[in-house]
């Protein structure tokens, strides 16, 4: 769907998007392989040419961006333990590639976001150290805790073990990153909030960004439920709101297990609809965490199943056309470069 680019000038850094290599993988998924797995087929390679095409033919002013971890790349050489160094290295060449230039003037993956596992206990501070000696632009860690009952949800690749985030040898290991002034980004589904407000509570001083507006879920057991399950998932975003510590990355909506859109972009949907689908979760969230601790993402290439990256901008300024223009600098650059220390990306710097 083409559609008028609406406030092209607005600087916008994207927080949150992947680049990988799934072409070896996705064969090995048993038929018929989980819906999931098949919104991501189109997408299965997608390194710094196709993301680089993407943003700059969006028509936004996408100043720069942050990569956030995906499994990716992982080098073998290094021990089961530090073979996520292998990911950090190969996305600050993505780096080095865009600051060349010969590209164009906005700065993909200026900050980087890797993985680490947590469950090392205090041992894992070997691992942290090893990461942010593979490049200056690493900021912090994401370990995700994404899980539900329903096998469904999310499918066996992307499912992880249940309390993740309450687990003793878990928050060992997390404490590992307030000593080094690292960030912490949080992936989990809409039931399990509570255990991101218990985690937030526990370490007050680490700052923690909560991925895709904690992921409310319309697929699998829970279709037809996002009306239903509204008020508890609004409760919870309001709760964890009050952790100072926490940021809200807005956005992630256009997933296949959000179900808004259910069909797709196939559907033809444009901003206007997207808008209306997603206006409730962006504006409690924004309600809860304020202009200063929300922020603008495209969790690209996975929102691709539900959103073309020009329409999904879109939709956001959309939703924000009656923010001032603080407002608006916040929500869409500012707060990023704060949180992911890359505040050289915005114009006035």
């Amino acid at each position: 769907m083409t559609e008028a680019i609406i406030e092209p000038d607005l600087p916008i850094i994207d927080p949150h998007h992947h680049l990988w290599d799934l072409r070896p993988i996705i064969p090995v998924f048993p038929a018929p392989r989980h819906r999931f797995i098949e919104t991501l087929v189109p997408a299965a390679y997608y390194t710094f040419d196709q993301f680089n095409e993407e943003v700059a033919g969006s028509g936004h002013n996408v100043v720069g961006t942050v990569f956030m971890e995906c499994g990716a790349f992982y080098n073998a050489v290094y021990g089961d333990a530090k073979k996520v160094v292998g990911e950090v290295e190969f996305v600050n060449g993505v780096a080095a590639q865009s600051a060349s230039g010969l590209y164009g003037t906005r700065r993909l993956c200026a900050g980087i976001v890797g993985h680490a596992d947590l469950m090392l206990g205090a041992a894992v501070g070997e691992v942290l150290d090893a990461l942010a000696a593979a490049s200056p632009r690493f900021k912090g860690i994401r370990h995700a805790g994404a899980w539900d009952a329903d096998p469904d949800v999310l499918g066996p690749p992307f499912a992880h073990p249940p309390e993740r985030y309450l687990d003793a040898g878990f928050r060992e290991g997390f404490s590992e990153l307030g000593k080094r002034g690292m960030s912490f980004d949080a992936w989990i589904l809409e039931p399990q909030l509570p255990d991101v407000i218990d985690l937030a509570r526990a370490f007050p001083d680490t700052p923690i960004c909560l991925d895709h507006c904690g992921t409310p879920l319309g697929s699998a057991s829970y279709e037809g439920k996002l009306a239903e399950r509204f008020d508890i998932w609004r409760a919870n975003i309001l709760e964890l709101g009050k952790c100072e510590n926490v940021m809200i990355k807005l956005g992630g909506l256009a997933m296949h297990n959000c179900a808004m859109p259910e069909q797709g972009q196939a559907a033809g949907i444009g901003s206007e609809e997207l808008a209306r689908l997603w206006q409730p979760y962006i504006e409690t969230c924004i309600e809860a965490f304020g202009t200063k601790r929300g922020m603008f993402e495209s969790n690209y290439p996975v929102d691709r199943w539900g959103a073309t990256y020009p329409v999904l901008w879109n939709a956001f300024k959309r939703i924000t056309s009656g923010a001032s223009a603080e407002e608006k600098a916040d929500l869409y650059a500012g707060n990023a470069a704060r949180f992911y220390r890359v505040e050289h990306l915005l114009p006035s710097a």
